[in-house]
């Protein structure tokens, strides 16, 4: 029997900037996560209410986290308009 290694690769460190941007990009796409297991659960039959209910907690409590996260490190509400911005370019 033979062993693969995978080589490692370099972690690159992050501008504080660059970590800002990645809670605004994570908080938004969760929320839109959220909305979507709401919408979902509205429709849901029998086998897949527990499914869509474990997803709707679960993304609240990563929602309450990073909003938690943002409001720590005192994001600006601008940083959020850049990136919807960003978003509706990249569309």
């Amino acid at each position: 029997m033979r062993e693969e290694y995978k080589k490692e690769e370099r972690v690159i460190e992050q501008t504080e900037q660059e970590k800002d941007m990645e809670i605004m990009k994570s908080l938004m796409k969760t929320k839109r996560e959220l909305e979507t297991a709401n919408k979902n659960f509205e429709y849901a039959e029998e086998e897949l209410i527990d499914y869509y209910t474990y997803q709707i907690k679960a993304n609240q409590s990563k929602l309450d986290y990073l909003v938690k996260k943002a409001k720590n490190q005192k994001l600006v509400r601008n940083m959020l308009e850049a990136i919807e911005m960003e978003q509706g370019n990249a569309s």
